[in-house]
């Protein structure tokens, strides 16, 4: 069965494995979620879990929200995410998905929404070279040259140029599962995910694994 669960990034460390290797490892707060709603695809056209986590309040939520909510009788949640699995049938409407559906070692996929930069030139957020800094040079920073002259005589969509970098989903596949700490619902996962502290992350099993 297909595994999956909502997490939020609380910031990364290291931990000391038995040889004395340090492996740094990012911690995340790992569920408890609980299955909002399930797709068929006889209803819905195609199987999907609909996932519930982070217990919100009660004005932060619309009617729609609220009453969509009470039909799995899970509370109030403020995250709501979608995972299409091949077989849904191990789960059931109100089930609570803790971190311990994961395990140590095994190799998962983390997606997220990066950090933003806000405006970044084509160096910082290409990785273009800049030009010569020696005296007389005209070009240091410039995106460079743009397109042909006669032909074709225009810029194609895809040159690289300056604009808003980051802020967008992003998604980590195979890492490590270092550690998984039932009660304290925590999941150390090897190496860094996307996204700033307090982000909210989705962890899946690896797809190219």
């Amino acid at each position: 069965m297909k595994k999956a669960i909502l997490a939020k990034k609380l910031g990364m460390t290291r931990v000391f494995q038995d040889d004395g290797t340090v492996v740094p490892v990012t911690v995340l707060e790992a569920g408890p979620c609980y299955v909002v709603q399930k797709k068929t695809l006889e209803k819905d056209g195609y199987e999907a879990v609909q996932v519930g986590f982070n217990a919100g309040r009660e004005k932060l939520l619309n009617k729609p929200e609220k009453g969509h909510l009470k039909k799995a009788g899970v509370g109030l949640m403020r995250l709501l995410r979608e995972f299409r699995f091949e077989d849904c049938a191990g789960y059931e409407l109100g089930q609570e998905i803790k971190a311990d559906v994961f395990a140590k070692g095994d190799i998962v996929d983390v997606s997220g929404t990066s950090k933003g930069k806000g405006f970044a030139g084509n160096i910082k957020r290409h990785g273009a070279s800049r030009g010569r800094m020696t005296h007389g040079s005209g070009f240091h920073r410039a995106p460079g040259s743009m397109s042909g002259c006669s032909t074709p005589s225009r810029v194609f969509t895809s040159k690289k140029l300056p604009g808003h970098m980051g802020a967008r989903k992003v998604t980590t596949q195979n890492l490590t599962v270092v550690d998984v700490d039932v009660d304290k619902n925590v999941i150390l996962i090897k190496g860094s995910v996307p996204g700033p502290n307090g982000a909210f992350v989705s962890i899946l099993d690896a797809a190219k694994n």
